[in-house]
């Protein structure tokens, strides 16, 4: 299989048998092939609940970037084999190309599902891993995030995305409504209900969703909770549109217009001490992206006569224009890890595609290509994935990739029409 190039650095590496760390880094990287057989249930309330569990958690490692799930068509070892390593025949299971064995055993009680992963090493049959999680019984999908979670924090050191959430806005005739969802498009919940509701962005604990409204007619911005009240924090006779929570959730950044013009603005997180940080008449200066760290902040800017990705500090001085390719970029959205800005831009032929830009460097990196329009992207908590909408199977649909534009799928998002989805910047509690 090829190998995923990621340009990201994690701890020093030893071979796996040593010590089960993968280096998601260098041109040598490739996934490691894991074969992960149908989950063992101990009672008929866990076999109820095999299909969500199985589902959300063959999902979870696919995407991950780091791991070669293989296809279960192909396995020969005997379906009844067992969870300890004494019932396993290793040999079948290093005949089909795995260098990792994960077995999960389900077992209900009452209304909790628990579950139990064992990961192990196939070459010399020890048992790496060992751990139990649980979670309500109708909510399956959860507790194969947290499993998946803790075999992905074996592996790499760091926290997985997959108890993270999304927001996004799904259309439907005129209906533009922002939504909530698990990190793959699972469990989703309507924050709002008709009307045109666009831009949402989540805070740093993913607590509260701001997004753009017309319930007035004009663009206002608020702020609400899911299962709470929607609160205008950014409302007047300007048009104010696509704000962004800081890191640490006490501000916001947002555009507002201003006759011919729109300046980036910052706010405390309930609208007040509002000030203007550009100020470039009949420009327009829109779509803010606050780095990890608070300190700067990116956005789009056409005061150099096509719209570009610009950096400012904070305070609005400092500004720096970064892209300088193209003729139309747009949607930029910071990295967790600081280092790379991830945005859409128009190509040659008019198509819409995605690309990093290299923070220190200016270096640009094109993700996706001659798949349709690919737009409005965002990152994952850790830094390691990529979400964004597609047009490549007809209508605008919610995929996921590496952050070096690898391993791209479509999210488990029920059918419909996606826009401008945005990640969490923090997972839930496990």
């Amino acid at each position: 299989m090829k190998a995923l190039l990621l340009s990201l650095l994690l701890l020093p590496v030893v071979a796996l048998a040593q010590a089960p760390t993968i280096e998601i880094s260098g041109a040598n990287f490739r996934p490691l092939p894991v074969a992960v057989p149908a989950p063992l249930t101990q009672n008929d309330g866990a076999k109820a609940l095999v299909a969500p569990f199985d589902s959300a958690f063959s999902f979870d490692l696919a995407a991950s970037g780091i791991l070669q799930v293989l296809d279960r068509k192909g396995f020969t070892a005997d379906a009844k084999e067992g969870m300890a390593a004494a019932s396993i025949n290793f040999s079948r299971w290093a005949d089909v190309g795995a260098e990792a064995l994960v077995k999960v055993s389900l077992a209900q009680d009452g209304g909790v599902l628990r579950g139990e992963l064992r990961l192990f090493n196939v070459g010399t049959g020890r048992e790496d891993l060992k751990v139990s999680k649980d979670a309500p019984a109708d909510n399956a999908s959860l507790l194969a995030h947290r499993l998946a979670d803790a075999l992905y924090r074996h592996f790499t050191r760091e926290p997985s995305p997959f108890l993270s959430r999304i927001t996004y806005v799904r259309k439907a005739g005129t209906n533009r409504d922002v939504y909530v969802a698990d990190w793959d498009g699972g469990n989703a919940r309507a924050l709002t209900k008709g009307g045109i509701n666009i831009l949402p962005a989540l805070s740093q604990d993913g607590s509260q969703v701001a997004f753009t409204t017309y319930r007035k007619n004009r663009p206002d911005i608020y702020v609400q909770s899911p299962g709470g009240e929607a609160k205008a924090v950014i409302s007047g006779e300007q048009m104010a549109t696509g704000a962004a929570f800081s890191p640490d959730g006490k501000r916001i950044a947002y555009s507002l217009a201003e006759g011919e013009s729109a300046q980036v603005y910052v706010a405390n997180a309930d609208g007040s001490g509002a000030r203007a940080l550009t100020d470039t008449p009949y420009g327009l200066n829109t779509s803010p992206s606050w780095s990890p760290d608070g300190k700067r902040i990116a956005f789009v800017s056409n005061r150099g006569g096509s719209p570009q990705v610009y950096i400012m500090n904070a305070d609005g001085t400092g500004v720096r224009r970064l892209t300088f390719q193209g003729n139309y970029n747009q949607t930029p959205d910071w990295s967790p890890r600081g280092d790379l800005i991830v945005f859409t831009a128009r190509d040659e032929r008019n198509a819409f595609d995605l690309f990093t830009v290299s923070v220190e460097t200016g270096k640009v990196t094109r993700l996706t290509q001659d798949q349709g329009s690919n737009e409005e992207p965002a990152f994952s908590p850790n830094g390691r994935l990529i979400v964004f909408t597609s047009t490549r199977n007809g209508g605008s649909q919610l995929y996921v990739m590496t952050a070096d534009g690898n391993n791209q799928l479509p999210l488990r998002a029920e059918k419909g029409t996606y826009q401008t989805p945005d990640w969490s910047p923090l997972p839930q509690a496990q």
